[in-house]
């Protein structure tokens, strides 16, 4: 049979045809689902169905030495609407899509008005539109406000109609934002730390140190539906950060950043540091670096406190002359005749500060330092070590100066403070006697005042501490104990000379300035021209380091400025030392509450009448006599209080059951409260004590009924009270004090309280 292929061939080629435009159809929407939709669909999924979605763990929290949060986690939201149905059945899907339309329309004014009056600058009219924009696009994702709102807001936002429903059923759902908040602003901003924006990312500073610690381990969770409901699985649980608890102390800090920012705006200064430590335990109570910005105002923007390699100046001097009396070549009485304040050292000449006045002349070594001298210490060390430059190096690295303080601060850095080599290649003529006065080298801030705080500390050296422990819920986890670096850091007879000198460089020397006239303080000036690597500059960096109080040393503080000439470290240093010391004490001075009592006038205080408990609470911690009834419980009791003889005598009241109590004298809590308790209405009238009551004491008291207390602060006082006062004689009676519960008084007598 011959194959019909005039009439089969067409018909295959349309059946191809066909197939292939369903072919290229089902190519052009996976096309079209895969790049146009795909934004979509990954949504459904988010929303549906998630597998092995990593869970953010909470970021660790930073807090100050008395427990003030410093840095924490803040959630933050944005606000979306989903319109549409997520049903697959077409069916369901529709009377679904029925009952949210019909649901929101009958909700929208209530929606809308609530809103506005979350957020004000919300129009209810304009967010009525926006809703009906969203749901006319079909969103599923229509967002309903342009800001982040806090979580505060966000719970008040789902108490709303129709936003309280499940995102499955009403559409309302958020996206979160960790927001890394601290409470204090930029107070110790660049030592607390940053993270980038948007990202659990640190930039710097304790953020940035025990960013392994803070940030936690994600966890992992997965989406299925269950009974027609779409649940979360938690497969593993994230753990949430370590908190850090620091040595910073907030008002010390606040008062740091306060002295050291007005002094450098009066100076108009490019940048200052200021460092507070706790002697005993090397604890970093405040550190900041202020730099100047363009708009002329000073910010932390860097922490030139423990990374600023520059060459300290004067405030050296003392670790030359701790090593030259360890070594046994000078001693409180050896003098060094300063000239007229220029000293030509081999091709150079040193000057002293005051050299264009005439120099100094002869001085002992504690003057050398009282005044600074740079002849005096450099001609000493020159002499002494000039032939062995290594054995001087090394007595300055036995003082522990140069130690690493390991301060966990990312960036900061360690002292550089060379050694001659042995052929002396680096080593000239004149490295000696510039390296005593402070040049020639680099020590950061940190590390100078860790050499003053182990002065303080009666020799023994301990390393700065900024961390105190790391803890979760509360309970410690590690803990970093205080370090000591040396044990003894000289000689006693080494230490005892310093302590004197240090003490004579702030009563007599040029370091008056940080001196106050209620404690002693000890400290040292320190003067340097700024070195860079085109020479020295116009800027010197000036400085005084110390502690206070010079006889039992609680804190050492070192201050720093850059600024141009003129350059003075007791004079522009000194009164930013002075100002945090006298801060400082003021904070540890607590009077006991006995001393204030008036010695001048009746000692004996006016005690209102109402709950005796309460009153001899207060007068036994007065240190006032006085005689209370006794009584087995711990019930309040109440009643009269008279004053007899220079004592307070507390009389017990017992009232009938059923009457109306007397309540005058009393203040307006203890008025009400024994009003209620009869149970009748009390309402108030003026302020200060009961002197009228329109129900008089004594008769019955019918529940419910209101009576009326007139108070009033101008009241006499009297010796005696009766027992039982009618409404007739309570103008006579006004006798007692103000305030709105029992009290003590020691105003003059016959005064009104």
């Amino acid at each position: 049979m011959k194959f019909p292929g005039k009439k089969v061939m067409p018909r295959y080629f349309l059946v191809t045809v066909i197939l292939g435009l369903l072919g290229l159809s089902v190519l052009g929407k996976a096309a079209y689902i895969m790049f146009v939709e795909r934004d979509y669909w990954e949504a459904v999924s988010d929303r549906f169905v998630k597998d092995d979605v990593p869970v953010d763990a909470e970021r660790g929290n930073i807090f100050s030495a008395d427990g003030q949060l410093l840095a924490s986690s803040l959630p933050q939201y944005k606000m979306y609407m989903d319109f549409m149905s997520w049903e697959k059945d077409s069916a369901r899907r529709a009377k679904d899509q029925q009952r949210r339309d019909s649901l929101l329309e009958a909700k929208m004014d209530s929606i809308c008005d609530g809103m506005h009056h979350l957020f004000p600058d919300i129009d209810p009219d304009e967010f009525r539109k926006l809703l009906r924009k969203g749901r006319r696009k079909e969103s599923h994702h229509w967002p309903l406000y342009p800001k982040r709102i806090s979580y505060i807001q966000y719970k008040a936002v789902k108490q709303l109609p129709y936003f309280s429903l499940p995102a499955y059923r009403g559409g309302f759902h958020v996206e979160e934002f960790k927001l890394r908040k601290k409470p204090f602003g930029s107070l110790a901003t660049r030592t607390i730390g940053e993270l980038y924006a948007g990202k659990d990312s640190a930039r710097f500073g304790l953020e940035l140190a025990f960013d392994s610690l803070l940030r936690g381990k994600p966890g992992l969770t997965h989406r299925k539906k269950v009974m027609n409901r779409y649940l979360s699985f938690v497969d593993i649980p994230a753990q949430d950060g370590f908190d850090i608890e620091t040595t910073l102390d907030v008002g010390m800090q606040d008062i740091c950043e306060m002295a050291l920012k007005d002094k450098l705006t009066e100076l108009e200064a490019n940048s200052g540091v200021c460092i507070l430590m706790e002697v005993a335990t090397g604890d970093i109570k405040a550190i900041t670096t202020l730099s100047r910005c363009a708009d002329g105002k000073y910010r932390e923007i860097r922490n030139g406190a423990v990374s600023d390699l520059r060459e300290p100046g004067s405030v050296f001097k003392p670790v030359s002359f701790m090593v030259a009396m360890d070594d046994g070549y000078i001693d409180m009485n050896t003098r060094v005749n300063t000239g007229s304040g220029i000293l030509e050292m081999h091709g150079r000449r040193m000057r002293d500060h005051n050299w264009y006045r005439g120099g100094y002349g002869e001085l002992t070594v504690p003057q050398i330092l009282e005044y600074s001298s740079n002849i005096g210490v450099s001609y000493l060390i020159d002499k002494y070590y000039f032939d062995n430059p290594k054995k001087f190096v090394d007595g300055v690295y036995r003082t522990g100066i140069a130690e690493d303080t390991r301060v966990p601060i990312p960036g900061y850095a360690r002292p550089r403070i060379r050694h001659p080599k042995a052929d002396g290649s680096n080593w000239s003529k004149t490295a000696l006697a510039w390296m005593s006065i402070g040049y020639e080298t680099q020590v950061p801030p940190i590390n100078t005042l860790m050499f003053y705080n182990g002065i303080a500390n009666g020799g023994k050296m301990v390393r700065p501490r900024l961390v105190k422990r790391v803890m979760r819920g509360g309970e410690t986890v590690r803990e970093f104990p205080v370090e000591v670096v040396r044990e003894q850091m000289c000689k006693p007879q080494t230490l005892a000379n310093l302590q004197q000198i240090l003490e004579w460089v702030v009563s007599r020397g040029l370091g008056r300035q940080a001196g106050n006239p209620n404690f002693k303080v000890s400290g040292k000036t320190g003067t340097a021209q700024v070195w860079t690597s085109a020479g020295f500059t116009s800027q010197y960096l000036v400085s005084f380091a110390g502690y206070f109080p010079s006889d039992k040393p609680l804190y050492s503080c070192i201050v720093c400025i850059q600024k141009g000439y003129p350059a003075s470290g007791g004079g522009q240093c000194g009164p930013v030392f002075r100002r945090v010391s006298e801060s400082i004490m003021a904070l540890r001075v607590h009077p006991e509450i006995a001393t204030a009592r008036d010695t001048v006038h009746e000692p004996v205080p006016y005690v209102k009448n109402g709950d005796l408990r309460a009153a001899a609470r207060l007068l036994e911690t007065l240190g006032v006599e006085h005689e209370e009834p006794d009584a087995e419980d711990d019930l309040p009791l109440w009643g009269w209080s008279e004053t007899n003889d220079g004592k307070v005598q507390l009389t017990l009241s017992e009232e009938p059951a059923g009457e109306v109590p007397d309540v005058i004298g009393m203040g307006a809590r203890d008025a009400v409260f024994q009003m209620e308790k009869a149970g009748l209405h009390a309402t108030l009238q003026g302020t200060g004590s009961v002197v009228r009551q329109s129900l008089p004491a004594g008769t019955p008291a019918v529940r419910g009924k209101t009576v009326r207390l007139e108070l009033s602060t101008d009241v006499h006082r009297k010796k005696t009270h009766p027992r039982r006062v009618t409404h007739e004689k309570a103008d006579s009676l006004a006798t007692r004090g103000a305030g709105p519960h029992m009290s003590a008084d020691t105003t003059k007598k016959n005064t009104a309280s």
